[in-house]
């Protein structure tokens, strides 16, 4: 891990206060107000918040992303040393929580970290309001979200050809033995007639992509399949989801079974999952990997999937696993430190926080983190205007014809969630 070096501005001490309530709304997203809005939904549960008690914004810093990831961390541990908590629920979400977003990197783009004034959750039936420094937060039903209109679609950081051509220079450095995995990304801007009211799209993803963990946090939203890291209780989890093929029937069955069947594939996951177990070996007594990989079928792609867990050493917390385990393979590629430097030559693209860890963690450390992908970016100085992000990977079998297939199919969850 690089030094932090980053300077920090001083925490607040701020009043936390969490009560378990009656559900006040039939789904989180329901209470989301237009504005200053954060989310973290996976099958109906999850975590909404609203308002802002507490802001770090860390600007690109010449750091890798670690650098940023541990500098939040020492910001947020003494924002939790100088908090006033009164948590009556007391279960991981509950008391001080801070929702994150961090650059995949750090040289190029900023990173976020956002404690809400108000958080509602709810999780396996409970739901509970945590509120900093007002006592007086009313949960109601907000006002239903606008659909966006006149949605069209223009050429991003590369056109096809380039991109494509871009992929043909990344397989001929793999094909030399310069390395042996590299993830390119490539974007495309989605331009509105009026503002976007992100909580358009949220609903969508959640309702079309109930699998995946449904995200917004400052202006980045997306539903997300690969959990990089869940910690709670000690034990530390991770979804790996690398080697990908277009759906190609109903069930996906067909795609699936030439999945397992695909060298290119199982090369490409292996190197994947090889990246996080190194990682866990680092921080943990025990470390495990699921027997497969197997299969996530998702509504436009299918996966191979592995689960890698740990359980990790005392006093080890989410912020720190992940500025160890972030870039993994399944984003950048393998040897990492060679991949990100290619990307950064050939890609032609800022990812900002596209690919970056994105979740949330409590006061003992624990959260969930997914990589930010089938996810875009609203403009903040131009709200209707939205960057989408899709990418793969690429090994030495990559056909560039076939990896703009693929990205053009992780594309298609936020292109149908924009649609009205």
């Amino acid at each position: 891990m690089a030094p932090v070096s980053i300077r920090l501005p001083e925490a607040p001490a701020l009043t936390f206060r969490t009560v378990e309530v009656p559900a006040p709304v039939a789904r989180l997203l329901d209470a989301l107000p237009e504005e200053d809005a954060v989310a973290w939904v996976h099958g109906g549960q999850g975590l909404v918040g609203w308002g802002s008690a507490a802001r770090l914004h860390l600007d690109p810093s010449g750091e890798t992303t670690d650098g940023h990831l541990l500098a939040a961390d020492t910001w947020w541990k003494q924002l939790v040393t100088r908090a006033d908590v009164e948590d009556d629920v007391r279960i991981p979400g509950t008391g001080p929580v801070a929702f994150g977003s961090f650059a995949f990197d750090a040289a190029l783009a900023p990173s976020v970290m956002v404690v809400p004034k108000v958080v509602l959750g709810t999780r396996d039936g409970c739901w509970w309001l945590t509120v900093a420094d007002d006592d007086h937060a009313v949960i109601s039903r907000a006002s239903a979200p606008r659909p966006p209109h006149g949605v069209t679609y223009g050429v991003g950081s590369l056109d096809d050809a380039a991109w494509m051509a871009a992929v043909e220079v990344v397989v001929a450095h793999i094909r030399a033995n310069r390395l042996k995995k590299v993830v390119l990304a490539r974007d495309v801007v989605a331009r509105l007639e009026d503002p976007l009211d992100v909580r358009w799209p949220l609903h969508r993803l959640a309702e079309g992509y109930s699998q995946c963990w449904t995200f917004l946090v400052d202006g980045l939203f997306g539903a997300s399949p690969e959990p990089v890291l869940s910690l709670r209780g000690g034990v530390a989890a991770s979804l790996v989801l690398a080697g990908t093929a277009v759906r190609g029937d109903a069930l996906g069955m067909s795609s699936g079974a030439a999945l397992l069947e695909s060298d290119k594939d199982l090369e490409e996951h292996s190197y994947s999952v090889a990246s996080v177990r190194e990682v866990l070996r680092r921080h943990c007594v025990s470390v495990e990997v699921s027997d497969g990989p197997l299969l996530l079928h998702l509504p436009n792609v299918t996966h191979l999937a592995s689960e890698v867990r740990g359980r990790v050493r005392e006093g080890t917390g989410a912020l720190q696993l992940l500025a160890d385990l972030h870039p993994t393979a399944a984003v950048c590629g393998t040897p990492t430190a060679t991949a990100r430097q290619l990307i950064r030559e050939v890609e032609g693209l800022d990812r900002g926080r596209y690919a970056g860890p994105v979740g949330w963690m409590d006061a003992a450390g624990d959260g969930e983190w997914c990589i930010a992908l089938r996810c875009a970016q609203i403009d903040p100085t131009d709200m209707q205007r939205v960057r989408l992000f899709g990418g793969g990977g690429m090994v030495r079998d990559s056909v560039p014809s076939d990896e703009l297939a693929e990205s053009n199919a992780k594309l298609l969850p936020v292109q149908q969630a924009l649609s009205s």
